[in-house]
């Protein structure tokens, strides 16, 4: 496919996610199986000018003069100008209605592309957040909240966990160099891959390190956020929503397998992923716990637990710079839905905690409602809990670079891609009473 070509793709499955309310993915799924003459780099191409579409809907559609309803066209353009920097003359050339390129720009449209003004934009334009959510971020992180959000609409980074039970970081260094990786600044365990012009990251799943387990895909917020919760060697952790066990593996490495991981979560199928994972890390000390018939097999644990992590569901609002379709997609409802799954989680998982131990409650969210208030809340709840100075653990876990970063109620800590390059994730530690 020429440029041009790969341009109307992007279009045509924009205007199409828009009018079918599909997915992302669904959509380039489709689109790959309905063109198999495309190639794999046609895909990424396609699906990266989609991905970055999406990252600057708002902002783009505002340049071209649409406010309301976007156009995949006008996201396109905008995109071009605002997130690639293409100069005016380049976008030209690829419109020239030739074949199968988009048609040629209109008078109003080469205005818009050599404007390129969004000086009278409001924030959630600048942003490129829903327009819904703006008293929301407004109350976490107020005159700032344009320029946080516009960094969650940045390109992600591709960042790799090194498995301290396989390989020091150095050595993986070594091993992954013809891919130029760099160390994360602030987790020791963590490596960086930057992505190319076009937003491609290298597949690293094919790499050698990979396949032996010396190395994991996981942000650096997940692994912080990980180190944060402190799991030591010889605890008894449960990871009360484990997923696919990414941050179950995390802390068996810091455990170096010694003591118990127990690993739960309410959906067998979010689950079944961890054993593959476990066996490839080479963890020893993880005993996971499958749900039977909708019940969570779990309770000789109560009251038991040093750790109890609490990687709670939630509207996601902190990973849009690997799903930038999510923020277009989510409903007010949808957000009142997460909130009671949380109350009802950290509920559920309180009891597991020992007198004198901890509970530690994180989500991939940026929302006041699903971080501060749903602890404070909690606390409400459970008076035998009090919270952890958030700033004085990260001094204890070596981490003193994120004591800054409270959230807006101090009762925890608050990573984004503006602070500290990461994903988005709240994290905060309490402590039940009792010896």
């Amino acid at each position: 496919m020429t440029p041009a070509a790969r341009l109307s793709a992007a279009i045509a499955i924009l205007d199409e996610m828009a009018t079918l309310k599909r997915p992302l993915t669904q959509s380039l799924q489709d689109w790959g199986k309905a063109n198999r003459y495309a190639g794999s780099g046609d895909r990424n191409a396609v699906g990266n000018l989609v991905h970055d579409a999406l990252r600057v809907n708002a902002s783009a559609g505002w340049l071209m003069g649409e406010r309301e309803t976007v156009s995949g066209r006008a996201a396109v353009l905008g995109m071009l100008r605002l997130l690639r920097g293409m100069e005016v003359e380049a976008i030209a050339a690829l419109c020239s209605g030739e074949r199968f390129a988009p048609a040629p720009l209109s008078a109003a449209e080469h205005a818009a592309l050599i404007a390129a003004n969004l000086a009278d934009a409001p924030p959630h334009v600048l942003g490129n957040y829903p327009a819904w959510l703006d008293d929301a971020f407004s109350a976490v992180f107020g005159e700032a909240r344009a320029a946080e959000l516009a960094a969650m609409a940045s390109r992600a980074p591709l960042d790799l966990r090194v498995n301290a039970l396989k390989l020091i970081r150095f050595k993986a260094l070594e091993a992954l160099g013809h891919l130029m990786p760099e160390p994360t600044p602030f987790s020791p365990h963590g490596l960086r891959i930057r992505a190319n012009a076009e937003g491609r990251v290298p597949h690293v799943q094919s790499e050698p390190a990979f396949i032996k387990g010396a190395v994991e895909v996981q942000d650096e917020g997940s692994q912080l956020v990980s180190l944060l919760a402190g799991a030591e060697p010889g605890m008894q952790v449960l990871d009360f929503c484990a997923g696919g066990g990414g941050k179950t593996l995390a802390m068996a490495a810091e455990m170096n397998n010694k003591g118990q991981i127990f690993a739960s979560d309410s959906d067998q199928r979010r689950l079944a992923p961890i054993h593959d994972r476990l066996t490839r890390a080479g963890v020893r000390n993880v005993q996971v716990r499958t749900p039977k018939s909708g019940a969570m097999m779990l309770d000789d644990l109560a009251d038991k637990m040093d750790l109890v992590l609490v990687d709670a569901p939630c509207t996601g609002t902190g990973t849009w710079r690997r799903h930038p379709d999510a923020k277009w997609r989510l409903r007010e409802n949808a957000l009142e839905l997460r909130v009671g799954e949380q109350r009802a989680v950290l509920d559920a998982a309180a009891r597991f905690v020992k007198p004198g131990g901890r509970l530690v409650y994180i989500t991939c969210s940026l929302l006041d409602a699903e971080n501060g208030a749903q602890i404070a809340g909690f606390l409400e709840r459970h008076a035998d809990f009090s919270v952890i100075d958030a700033a004085e653990n990260a001094q204890n876990r070596n981490l003193p670079a994120l004591a800054p970063h409270r959230d807006p109620r101090g009762l925890g800590l608050l990573l984004t891609p503006l602070r500290t390059g990461t994903d988005g994730f709240f994290v905060c530690l309490m402590i039940r009473d009792g010896k």
